[in-house]
């Protein structure tokens, strides 16, 4: 009983699934059949025409007629439903033999009919934080675009960069095992890291990072590896880097030093004042500004600051197309301060180093976390970010409780969407005046495009 009256099962008559009406056309014909044999049954009583004594038992006639009607539509609705069931079982083994036993068709049919129904989002950023966030919001929506920093120069995937020269791939693959709807064991190969008994050739390559390098050079180029892959691991949406240049990041620090490099940066002793790319203006990358310019709602974060988020903004035609964007702009702080980028920052102080390196007019609300432990767990140098009331610009500040039970250092990828997905739902219930912005900048996208 609990199976007939599960939430899988009632999905079959959602508006939209396309399903209802031909459930609605085999239980109209088997109507009709039904009416034309209990016509031929009666004409033959009426003519006197002996039928065998099991049709006495067969057709209920030692009962009242309604209650034979209630016994008869009781039955025929049983047997819909087990067939129903029984045709789910029957599809999914012969269709999809891959997916877990628990899985249903009817989730694989509302997953094509609902979510690509569903908003068209891009988030923008790098690392753990914006895999998190991909991992949440594509149960919410199948027009996904991911924009990943090529920034990265550290571990594995600054080896390949430099050795091979491709761009960092581990990015990439966080969004792709993030996105991907493929088999969980396929996800755990792609994420699975060699050891240090490996051999020096592969200690500390994950196998995701040298598959996608591989197909690179399988299909001539780092864009097309990327498509191919996502289409092996089964990815909802698109994972697109925000430029094919090879960049450096930067930084500047108060007591005016230079960093080169985006793993040293986060090594510094000094505070950041700034941080830029190397060269300056490397070109956005077209299927980027695209998404940018159609989607109805931006979200920037979470991820390092100065690492992960900022790199996408640096690059003009990203920056340019976020601001011409009629989309609702979100951006989402982190839950804990980051040592050697963000020590002792609180939300207000994340808006503001946004603001001075790309201007102001650019954020519609900050989503923050609410839920503030006393001290996180295994985060070592590193506090939860304060609450601040001050941010102003016209921007809104929205909290929710957003931490993962598991690690607070990190959002929780159900939680975080929730909360992205109800600021988008009742953004006409606020509605909030910004600041017109930068006509320069916009002015100068129509010829970055």
């Amino acid at each position: 009983m609990s199976r007939l009256l599960s939430f899988d099962f009632f999905k079959w008559f959602y508006p939209g699934m396309h399903i209802k009406r031909w459930l609605g056309l085999i239980v109209l014909g088997v109507a009709i059949m039904t009416f034309g044999f209990s016509y031929v049954v009666r004409e033959l009583y009426l003519n006197g025409v002996e039928l065998p004594n099991f049709m006495y038992y067969v057709t209920f006639q030692f009962i009242s007629r309604y209650i034979r009607g209630a016994v008869l539509m009781s039955g025929a609705l049983g047997l819909i439903i087990f067939s129903v069931m029984k045709l789910n079982q029957s599809l999914l083994t012969s269709l999809a033999p891959n997916r877990q036993s628990t899985d249903s068709i009817v989730n694989a049919i509302y997953t094509q009919r609902f979510l690509r129904r569903g908003p068209k989002i891009v988030a923008i950023g790098g690392g753990t934080g914006l895999s998190a966030l991909l991992r949440g919001l594509k149960e919410h929506t199948g027009n996904l675009t991911a924009i990943v920093t090529v920034a990265d120069d550290g571990g594995s995937s600054g080896v390949l960069r430099r050795e091979l020269g491709v761009l960092p791939p581990g990015d990439v693959r966080n969004c792709i095992t993030a996105l991907a709807d493929a088999e969980p064991l396929v996800t755990k190969l792609f994420q699975y890291r060699f050891s240090d008994d490996s051999g020096s050739g592969l200690a500390g390559h994950s196998f995701g990072n040298l598959f996608i390098v591989a197909m690179s050079g399988v299909v001539g180029n780092f864009e097309d590896a990327i498509r191919q892959t996502s289409r092996v691991l089964a990815v909802r949406g698109q994972i697109i880097p925000s430029t094919l240049a090879n960049v450096t990041l930067c930084a500047r620090t108060d007591d005016l030093r230079t960093i080169q490099g985006e793993s040293n940066i986060g090594d510094s002793n000094g505070r950041i004042r700034r941080v830029y790319l190397v060269p300056d203006n490397p070109p956005a990358h077209p299927e980027a500004v695209r998404a940018i310019l159609e989607a109805d709602l931006i979200v920037l974060g979470p991820g390092s600051l100065y690492t992960s988020v900022l790199p996408n903004l640096l690059v003009q035609g990203i920056r340019r197309s976020i601001a011409a964007s009629d989309a609702t702009k979100i951006y989402v702080c982190n839950v804990a301060t980051q040592q050697g980028e963000t020590d002792g920052f609180n939300v207000a102080d994340h808006v503001r180093v946004i603001e001075d390196h790309v201007g102001k007019a650019f954020i519609n609300y900050v989503m923050a976390n609410d839920n503030l432990p006393a001290r996180i767990p295994k985060a070592k140098h590193s506090q939860a970010v304060q609450l601040d009331s001050s941010i102003n610009n016209g921007i809104r500040l929205v909290t929710s409780d957003v931490i993962s039970e598991e690690n607070f250092y990190h959002h929780d990828p159900a939680k975080l969407a929730q909360a992205i997905m109800r600021i988008y739902y009742e953004r006409d219930q606020a509605a909030i005046p910004l600041p017109e912005p930068d006509d320069e900048l916009v002015a100068a996208t129509a010829l970055e495009i």
